[in-house]
């Protein structure tokens, strides 16, 4: 064999060591392209392109079952609960403190302790009912049946009113400067008119509520009602919505969330006018027995009455803040 025959085939092992990538160079670039420190597998056919999965698998096997998202939701709830609870209460016992360090030494003014012994002793008893004394039970029925009637009255007044006012722009022009006027006055100036129209104390405080409760919800409904978007409002003239269809689908949707907050503050400012009303003239309700106590210097009563009356109007409030998330969307409250 001459020497030009002799090169080619000695040059020729190593042109094929450079030609491409051995067996074992693609596995090494298939543990590479999987993750630092994969394990090389030989190449096999598709052997180490079906060994990925599996090991996927098994690793997400030891995650274990994801958490239900409604389970998430409960638990994030219940710990704001907590938390808002835990302030509520330290805010309580520090205005308790400033109470008790404001009344020490003081025989005019009752402290919280001797308050919530004479409300412990009301209660024990609410229900009685002689010729010159009532419980406080009974007292607490009668004002909540005034600013039941009272309310009901409104809320059925300024919800239609409302939503007339605020789909129909006529009707809003006509009634707005008047509703304007007449909101600012006190409910009390309404009071001797309508006692002395109707001759009944009863009856007045009633009408009395009425007028308290009926600008609150008036306005925010008529708000609510005019503030419907305008795509919603072009499909209902697309689809021609009857009256009637317009109003269930369109109108009281929109308008419910400033329904709920108008009922609202109507409830919150009627529970503060009936006090004041009842202490003007009657015989009856929580403000009587407020000023019936005021009267006997019994303060220790009066203070204790405060205190009910707060809880009353916070469960009032807090039943309507229910209502409100029941029947509105969530987004609304955040």
């Amino acid at each position: 064999m001459t020497s030009g025959d002799a090169a080619p085939s000695a040059v020729a092992p190593a042109a094929n060591h450079s030609s491409g990538p051995t067996l074992t160079s693609v596995a090494q670039a298939d543990g590479a392209g999987e993750g630092i420190g994969a394990p090389a597998t030989p190449a096999a056919g598709n052997g180490s392109r079906s060994a990925a999965p599996t090991a996927d698998i098994d690793v997400a096997g030891h995650r274990g079952p994801a958490t239900p998202s409604w389970l998430t939701a409960l638990g994030s709830r219940l710990a704001s609960f907590v938390v808002a609870a835990l302030w509520a209460v330290v805010g309580l016992a520090v205005f308790v403190a400033l109470w008790q360090f404001a009344t020490l030494g003081s025989t005019a003014v009752p402290g919280p302790l001797d308050s919530a012994r004479t409300l412990g002793d009301l209660l024990s008893r609410p229900f009685f009912n002689t010729t010159n004394d009532k419980g406080i039970g009974l007292h607490l029925y009668v004002s909540l049946r005034r600013v039941f009637l009272g309310f009901g009255l409104a809320a059925l007044v300024g919800i239609t009113l409302g939503l007339i006012m605020g789909a129909v722009r006529p009707v809003w022009s006509a009634l707005n400067p008047l509703v304007q006027v007449l909101r600012p006055v006190s409910p009390l100036a309404w009071f001797p008119i309508w006692l002395y129209i109707i001759e009944e104390p009863a009856q007045s405080a009633v009408i009395v509520i009425f007028i308290t409760a009926l600008w609150p919800t008036l306005i925010n409904t008529a708000a609510g009602a005019g503030a419907i978007p305008r795509d919603q409002r072009n499909v209902a003239l697309v689809f021609k919505f009857r009256p009637l269809a317009y109003l269930w689908h369109v109108l009281i949707p929109n308008a419910l969330p400033s329904i709920i907050t108008g009922l609202r503050l109507s409830m919150g400012i009627g529970w503060m006018v009936i006090v004041a009303v009842e202490m003007l003239q009657g015989n009856s309700g929580i403000g009587y027995f407020v000023w019936n106590s005021y009267n006997a210097l019994e303060l220790d009563k009066v203070v204790a009455a405060i205190v009910l009356i707060g809880v009353v109007g916070l469960v009032l409030d807090a039943i309507l803040l229910m209502l409100s998330r029941w029947v509105t969307p969530e987004e609304v409250h955040g």
